[in-house]
């Protein structure tokens, strides 16, 4: 076999295997807390993974290490089951990942939950300047302060699902916004925490009131296409209908390019074999050709001796009669 063939069925091969693989790796399923990622201290949380119908095993995992196992009551009647935590402490703040198995095949893992303890450490102070009331287009800073030493500080805006801002500091940092529209009204808190797990008492609330744009309805629904601020987004526990279809485009553009690649290592195979069936019927061809001259020069080369004795014999009766 030619080494170029050889090397295209491999590949091949590899193709097929690859996306075998990946026909069975089951989708990563969604993690979520509630009532919230942020739990105070002491208080009862629920850990949520959501996997597909039919799946036998959920399992949690917390930092990187096995942390519990759920059995669905109902194969056919739910594909979620929950973890509680009856109390917590900055022993169960972390992060959480879930995995589910259906047969013998396990899910890819979950995007991350991170899970915080609040009520750590002593309460902060919020401020806002240069007023909690501006018009839109004005520009304003938040300013948080802990008396007690710290080295992280965070700034929440109530029912949001985003991260909070964070900003380094010892007893106060600042987080300047703006120019602030419509969809920066809204109830402010700060926590300050020594790491990114646990976080102190949250701050007395800050209502910012934003003059100007009030009909502008869509800005508030739409805080994160407004705001010109370093919002970070916090890990997503569901995903969202553009996430879904860009999931769906990518698997899409993946079996594709599975498909295409299939198609030019199936072309080339059917090229080299035709190439190398042509280039075994050359020689075959030229082989019949030597063969059939080689035939006709022994057919000639045979005529003359069997005319030969005839003559010999008729020389030998001419003699004889003379």
């Amino acid at each position: 076999m030619p080494p170029a063939l050889a090397a295209l069925l491999f590949l091949g091969l590899f193709l097929s295997q690859r996306s075998s693989t990946q026909k069975q790796t089951l989708s990563k399923p969604a993690i979520w807390a509630k009532p919230s990622f942020m739990v105070p201290k002491g208080q009862p949380v629920i850990i949520w993974c959501q996997g597909a119908h039919g799946a036998v095993e959920y399992q949690l995992y917390f930092e990187g290490g096995f942390s519990a196992l759920e059995r669905p009551k109902s194969l056919r009647m739910t594909n979620k089951v929950k973890f509680p935590i009856p109390a917590m402490t900055s022993n169960t703040a972390g992060i959480y990942r879930c995995f589910y198995r259906s047969g013998e095949l396990w899910s890819e893992p979950s995007d991350p939950l991170d899970l915080v303890v609040t009520g750590m450490y002593d309460t902060p102070t919020l401020s806002v300047q240069p007023r909690p009331e501006v018009a839109s287009g004005e520009n304003v800073t938040f300013y948080c302060h802990l008396a007690a030493a710290t080295n992280t500080f965070f700034l929440l805006k109530e029912g949001t699902p985003r991260r909070p801002q964070s900003r380094y500091g010892n007893i106060w940092a600042e987080f300047p916004v703006g120019p602030v529209s419509a969809a920066h009204r809204g109830t402010y808190r700060c926590f300050g925490s020594y790491n990114n797990h646990a976080w102190s008492f949250p701050s007395e609330p800050v209502e910012l009131l934003v003059r100007g744009d009030v009909g502008d309805t869509s800005a508030a629904r739409t805080e994160h296409t407004s705001s010109p601020d370093p919002w970070d987004s916090y890990p997503l526990t569901t995903e969202t209908p553009f996430e879904k279809d860009l999931a769906l485009w990518d698997h899409t553009a993946q079996n594709l390019l599975r498909i295409g690649l299939a198609f030019l290592v199936l072309v080339a195979v059917v090229w080299l074999l035709a190439e190398d069936w042509l280039h075994r019927k050359k020689p075959q061809k030229r082989a019949n050709r030597v063969s059939s001259r080689e035939c006709r020069r022994r057919f000639r080369t045979q005529r003359p001796l069997e005319k030969q004795p005839r003559d010999v014999v008729a020389t030998g009766k001419a003699d004889s009669l003379s």
